[in-house]
C-alpha cells in the first residue's frame, strides 16, 4: 500500500511550475507506461496551457488548487477547486486561468 498527500504534492508542483520557464510541472502519482491506469499531478502557473492533444483513453481531471478551461472543438467547461470534469473524447486542450493543479486520471483504452 502507498499513501500520498495530494494536498502537499499539489504545492509542491505548483512551487515547480511557478518557477519553471515553461510554467509548468508534474508527477506521476501512480501508474505509467506499464500500467492501464496513470494519475498524475499537472501543475500550470496562471496564463500556461498544454495545447491541443488527443485523448488517451477514458480519462478524468480532479482540480486540486485554481480554475481552469478545459475545450473541446466549440465547447468549454470551468474547472474550480473540487470540481471533477470528464475529458471527452477526441482533441482538446486545458487552459490555467489562475495558477492551477489537476489530477489527470487515465485508463488507457487504446
Amino acid at each position: 500500500m502507498q499513501k500520498t498527500s495530494l494536498t502537499a504534492l499539489a504545492r509542491h508542483e505548483l512551487g515547480h511550475a511557478l518557477a519553471a520557464s515553461s510554467g509548468r510541472s508534474s508527477k506521476t502519482v501512480f501508474g505509467g507506461h506499464e500500467h492501464q491506469l496513470r494519475q498524475t499531478v499537472i501543475a500550470l502557473r496562471a496564463g500556461q496551457d498544454l495545447s491541443e492533444h488527443q485523448n488517451p483513453g477514458e480519462a478524468t481531471l480532479q482540480v486540486l488548487e485554481g480554475r481552469v478551461l478545459l475545450k473541446a472543438g466549440g465547447v468549454s467547461w470551468n474547472g474550480s477547486v473540487g470540481d471533477l470534469i470528464t475529458v471527452p473524447e477526441g482533441l482538446h486542450s486545458l487552459d490555467a486561468v489562475e495558477d492551477s493543479v489537476v489530477l489527470l486520471t487515465v485508463a488507457k483504452t487504446r
